[in-house]
């Protein structure tokens, strides 16, 4: 292809601003109009799109390749004549494109000099339009700087894609692109529109070949006469159908011609009254619709299967809300559960696990002691103070709620010497018990003495020997609930022997003690003293937590606060145990565990080393502290 090669699309015509005779041919440049920039213009129904139809039938004619960027649908009536692919949005078209298509619609316009109409007028999403047209023109531009093949494309309505006023979008930014820097690499450009004035002016004053149809409106007039001529701008007014003025940089000079008539059916003609009759159109070549088809096949994988993903992602995530439903009712659920628990904790505050065992230990050893009764109840009546009479009443179901006398209550009263807790163990009970003479000068191992049972309110001599010397044989047996039978005497008698047997060992098990104790060297009492000191001044409860540490080993602060008649309050718990902590008297070992360290503090406390037996012995001693608070 030479340079010389031109193409003939009108002809001059007389008038105002015509030069030369007119019917004289007018001929175009192949190359300066394939790789140049050009733009068309006129007013609807002044023939703009009949002249941009002219060159693309001379071109096709010849062979060349181009693009056609089709906005209304008007194009498609060069397939009359010509193998082009009509390519868009609607079945009308060859096959559907979208922008994954842009690619491959490049290579085939250069690599392959196919002829192209990219219609984007069936496109209801003018995003995914303008996306397509934008992708295909990247491409295009790159393609071109490696193909450096002369190759044109024409835009209609460009001032949409190019406009003087407003944003511009990256298709406009990427025509104008084309239309500087697209020369160099053999790709040209035509710019197409009604209305000139809302064109951008930095594309109309770059373009080396313009063409002026019929323009009317006054803007538009004035933009003629700033480019050609004042004279041309009262002229453009009256031009005919397909008549124009041209100007070029080639022939450097405004011509008034009249274009040639296109070949092909006119898709863009005004409907008129007769039947719309559609011509037969050429089909291109299965092979070129199979490569573009084989995408479209791609793609549509892909969206199935993104479609298949989006499913799947939306049943997991309605999976997950009721998953999260699920995990909020239970917590929920939790949640009114720990409420209801620390209701019931609250209300049994002061219930001591210890205690309750102490009471039924108790209640264990007042079964064993007292004698079978018939009716529940027993007045007892003591006179041992010779100055006092007490009623009791025991409850048969029950323990009793008043407390055992004091020890040095007892002694005074039984004048027993050492015998005081059990003989306090079975007044408790109800049995009368009268260890001595009533007189005030009774010597402490007297014989015999007179009581009145409490049980039936009959009076009955009984003898009873404190200090080993055996009971008058005369004596009577004391009747219990109305029994008065020898065996049931001589069982009472042989339950109160053991209990004061038992009483006697106490006695002489806490005298040993003692005795222990009065050995231990002087210098433990000292930690011994300043330790009790400290666990007096702990509140019960406190108390309680450190016995349950020494009794049942490691164990956590809430178990202890709970064993010692506390709620469930963690802050309670753990402000108890950090006192008990801060004093020494427990430590951390492990696992949120505490453990008490008396045996360590006494250690430590000492001047001396202390052997075990004499630590266990200061131990003891300091127990009673904490276990006289539990009985508060």
């Amino acid at each position: 292809m030479a340079e010389t090669e031109q193409i003939t699309v009108a002809t001059t015509s007389a008038g105002p601003g015509g030069t030369g005779e007119p019917g004289e041919t007018v001929n175009l440049p192949v190359v300066e109009l394939l790789t140049g920039r050009g733009f068309i213009t006129g007013k609807s129904g002044s023939g703009k799109s009949n002249t941009a139809s002219v060159i693309a039938e001379k071109l096709l004619d010849n062979g060349f390749g181009l693009l056609i960027v089709d906005i209304d649908g008007e194009y498609y009536g060069l397939k009359e004549e010509y193998e082009i692919l009509h390519v868009g949005g609607d079945e009308e078209c060859d096959i559907q494109v979208t922008e994954d298509h842009a690619g491959k619609i490049a290579s085939l316009a250069l690599e392959q000099n196919v002829p192209i109409i990219l219609d984007i007028s069936s496109f209801l999403d003018e995003e995914e339009a303008e996306t397509l047209l934008t992708e295909v023109a990247k491409q295009l531009f790159a393609k071109a700087k490696k193909q450096k093949q002369p190759f044109l494309m024409l835009v209609e309505e460009c001032h949409e894609w190019m406009p003087e006023k407003g944003s511009m979008g990256e298709v406009g930014k990427m025509l104008i692109k084309i239309g500087k820097r697209g020369r160099k690499h053999g790709l040209g450009i035509v710019g197409i529109s009604q209305r000139p004035a809302d064109v951008k002016k930095d594309y109309i004053t770059q373009c080396d070949w313009l063409v002026w149809h019929r323009l009317t409106w006054n803007n538009d007039t004035k933009v003629v006469g700033r480019i050609l001529d004042n004279k041309y701008a009262d002229a453009v007014e009256d031009l005919d159908d397909g008549e124009a003025f041209m100007m070029n940089d080639w022939a450097e000079q405004v011509s008034r011609v009249q274009f040639h008539r296109k070949q092909t059916f006119d898709a863009g003609a005004t409907p008129g009254l007769d039947d719309f009759e559609r011509p037969e159109l050429k089909s291109v070549s299965d092979d070129l619709v199979s490569e573009l088809e084989t995408i479209s096949d791609e793609q549509q994988e892909t969206e199935d299967r993104i479609k298949e993903l989006r499913e799947e992602l939306d049943k997991k995530n309605s999976r997950i809300a009721e998953l999260e439903a699920e995990l909020q009712d239970a917590r929920d659920l939790s949640r009114m559960a720990e409420q209801f628990t620390e209701a019931m904790v609250e209300q049994a505050e002061d219930y001591n696990p210890g205690r309750t065992e102490q009471e039924k230990m108790r209640r264990q050893r007042e079964r064993f002691a007292e004698p079978s009764t018939s009716d529940g109840d027993a007045d007892t009546s003591d006179e041992a103070d010779g100055d006092a009479d007490t009623d009791d009443e025991a409850d048969a179901d029950g323990p009793r709620d008043e407390q055992p006398p004091e020890p040095d209550e007892t002694a005074d009263a039984t004048s027993g010497g050492g015998f005081g807790d059990a003989f306090s163990a079975f007044a408790e009970d109800g049995a009368v018990m009268n260890g001595g003479s009533t007189d005030e000068g009774a010597a402490t191992n007297a014989s015999s003495a007179d009581a009145e049972p409490a049980s039936n309110g009959h009076a009955e001599n009984a003898a009873v020997a404190t200090n080993g010397d055996s009971p008058d044989s005369s004596a009577a047996a004391v009747p219990v609930n109305g029994r008065t039978e020898t065996d049931t005497a001589e069982a009472d008698d042989d339950a109160l022997r053991a209990a004061i047997a038992e009483a006697v060992e106490a006695e002489q098990s806490a005298e040993a003690t003692e005795a222990v104790e009065d050995e231990t060297p002087s210098d433990v009492d000292g930690p011994a003293a300043d330790l009790r000191a400290d666990i007096e001044e702990l509140d019960r409860k406190t108390c309680r937590m450190l016995a349950y540490y020494r009794e049942q080993g490691p164990g956590t602060p809430l178990n202890a606060h709970f064993s010692a008649g506390g709620s469930g309050d963690r802050t309670a718990a753990y402000a108890r145990n950090r006192e008990l902590r801060l004093r020494g008297l427990v430590e951390h070992v492990g696992r949120g565990k505490y453990d008490a360290r008396l045996a360590a503090l006494v250690r430590e406390e000492s001047d001396r080393g202390l052997d075990d037996e004499e630590v266990e012995s200061v131990v003891s001693r300091l127990e009673s502290a904490f276990l006289d608070g539990d009985s508060d």
